[in-house]
């Protein structure tokens, strides 16, 4: 009984383990480890795109100030350097020499004259044009003169306010002086002399002083721009840098670098359309901006390492008391009462501690004080139940033995005598021998290779010589005996069988009806399935429920309640079980099953088996 016991726990505590393992979760500190790692990234990500967006924000604004400060730079560069050109182009008015030659009359003497004047100038274009407005000599550093340039200046002499020349992808500030014999008021006008320089100066000067790019723009052409080639044919398909169809300032993306530009439309001034872009690159800005998302993530880096780092020890110092005292509850709940229970961690696992550890041992004393009343009843009702039984065999044994001392009784009445001490003994030896089965089950099981028909035949001999099965019609039915192999205690299974078969005969039975009893030997392929039956009038409703007990015996002339009891456990301990299949008046089925310990086709094991019946070598084989 120990050992099945023992199994019996083993099972129950791999079922518990089991399904403790099916239903655990996740554990507590890496659920902790874990939340506090998602809001240590969450709020490194948010504080990151919050930088970000207000960096960007930031340095729009400040790129737009600074557009702002390039376009009146420009303005004023624009200014002086008008103002440089008209103080120029006066102090050549009043050159007597000037004048002398615009009185000539003669274009080719005047242009003859005019290159000395254009020389000590130094300008980009210089040109003198007579009173009606055509340009009798033109000099310009960069394309030769053409009629075009000539048209554009006949625009600039009438409209002296304009200050830009576009000629070709040439663009020219000019300044225009008109040339009197006389005073400017009242004198006679000779013609005018007009002083340019290219704007690749001023562009270049607005790019040295403001870091920006500048551009300008007619007719959707680049006439000067400080932007690299490639730039600047980006720059010219923008359409919405046309004057007069784009805001202040914008953004625009040239290649792979993203600018922020301001217009200023200076067609007012210029002989065509014109319009200056100024763009400040983004590039700078985003180097920084990156340098700060580094220095962010760097710390967020640090900040989710330390933290992980110390959440895991104090998740550990928290968590593992708690896991502690869960497998405490575990190992209690499986039968291990003596496991340890943590007495450190926080106060509230102290006090968990404390309280189950109070209950623990509250149940061990309910338990034992249980064992012990259940002991003693067992101890009870087995007196109860043998104790009527062997007074009845001891008396019988007492009264024939005085019987025998007599010298009156024939011999036959000796040998009768006899007969019935000698059942009256085997009763004794029998009930004695099912208290010791009972009180040993399971402590010298010896497997050995046997044939299941063997066995049962063993048992049916032994049963149809018991007293109890007078007047019982017992048969066997099974298969092929060749089929019936097992590695069993044979011993064990033969009284198993026996317990069984007693059971069906004792079964109460209607005084008209002849009791027949029936055993059934079923093969399968890992199990032996033996089912017994009998046309008795059933198992009570009363002991149904109870009816593997010990002493558990209602409605039978004889027994100690023992034979079903030791019938199941050795069935247990042979990997199977006994149950009451079906019952009722005229028909009872106990069922038992067992393992065959091999399967049918292993040969190493079933070479020990005689299809005959019984064993070819008598030797243990270890199932």
């Amino acid at each position: 009984m120990t050992d099945a016991r023992a199994e019996t726990d083993a099972r129950a505590e791999t079922s518990v383990q089991a399904e403790i393992k099916e239903q655990q979760g996740v554990r507590t500190h890496i659920l902790l480890v874990v939340a506090m790692a998602l809001v240590i990234a969450v709020v490194t990500g948010a504080s990151l795109l919050l930088v970000r967006h207000r960096l960007r924000a930031e340095i729009a604004l400040d790129l737009s100030q600074e557009l702002g400060h390039s376009v009146i730079t420009f303005q004023n560069l624009q200014a002086e350097r008008i103002g440089a050109l008209e103080r120029e182009n006066s102090l050549l008015a009043e050159l007597p020499t000037l004048k002398a030659l615009m009185t000539s009359g003669d274009d080719l003497t005047i242009q003859d004259g005019a290159t000395e004047f254009w020389q000590l100038s130094g300008n980009d274009l210089f040109a003198l044009i007579d009173p009606s407005g055509r340009a009798v000599a033109v000099y310009t550093k960069g394309t030769a003169s053409d009629s075009t340039l000539r048209r554009e200046l006949m625009t600039l002499v009438a409209s002296p306010e304009k200050h830009y020349l576009i000629h070709g992808s040439e663009l020219y500030v000019c300044s225009l002086r008109p040339l009197h014999f006389g005073s400017d008021e009242d004198g006679t006008l000779l013609g005018y002399v007009v002083s340019g320089i290219s704007i690749e100066r001023t562009v270049r000067q607005i790019s040295e002083l403001t870091g920006a790019e500048a551009t300008f723009l007619s007719g959707g052409e680049v006439v000067a721009s400080t932007l690299s080639a490639p730039d600047q044919a980006s720059l010219a398909a923008e359409h919405l840098l046309l004057p007069g169809a784009q805001p202040a300032s914008s953004t625009v993306n040239l290649g792979s670098t993203r600018f922020i530009a301001a217009v200023e439309d200076l067609s007012a001034a210029a002989t065509s359309p014109l319009s200056l872009v100024v763009l400040k690159s983004f590039e700078p800005a985003e180097r920084s901006i990156h340098r700060i998302d580094r220095a962010v993530l760097c710390a967020g880096l640090l900040a989710l390492l330390s933290g992980t780092a110390l959440m895991i020890a104090l998740s550990r110092l928290v968590t593992r008391p708690l896991e502690e005292l869960s497998q405490s509850v575990v190992a209690f709940g499986v039968g291990d009462g003596e496991y340890r229970i943590p007495r450190y961690g926080t106060q509230e696992v102290r006090r968990l501690s404390t309280a189950f550890a109070g209950m623990r041992e509250e149940i061990q004393q309910k338990s034992r004080a249980l064992l012990e009343s259940e002991r003693l009843a067992t101890i009870g009702r087995m007196a109860s139940s043998v104790s009527h039984d062997l007074r009845h065999y001891l008396a019988a044994i007492y009264a024939n033995s005085e019987f025998l001392a007599s010298h009156r009784l024939t011999e036959q009445e000796r040998a009768d005598i006899f007969a019935d001490v000698r059942t009256a003994v085997h009763g004794t030896t029998d009930m004695i021998e099912s208290l010791l089965i009972f009180s040993r089950t399971g402590a010298s099981i010896k497997r050995s290779p046997e044939l299941m028909t063997t066995l049962v035949e063993r048992a049916v001999a032994v049963v149809r010589a018991h007293p109890d099965a007078e007047r019982v019609s017992l048969s066997v039915r099974y298969g092929d005996p060749a089929q019936t192999g097992i590695v069993a205690d044979g011993k064990q299974i033969e009284r198993a069988l026996c317990n069984l078969l007693l059971n069906a005969c004792q079964a109460n039975r209607l005084p008209e009806a002849a009791l027949t009893v029936t055993l059934v030997l079923e093969a399968r392929e890992k199990e032996m399935v033996i089912s017994v039956i009998d046309n008795g009038e059933g198992v009570p409703d009363v002991i149904r429920d109870s009816l593997f007990e010990p002493f558990v015996s209602e409605g039978k002339q004889k027994g100690t309640g023992l034979g079903l009891t030791l019938a199941n456990c050795i069935a247990n301990e042979h990997g199977g079980e006994v149950v009451l299949l079906s019952t009722r008046p005229g028909e009872t089925i106990f069922q038992m099953i067992v393992a065959r310990g091999f399967q049918p086709w292993d040969e190493k094991i079933a070479q020990h088996v005689n299809p005959q019946g019984g064993l070819i070598e008598h030797e243990n084989v270890q199932s």
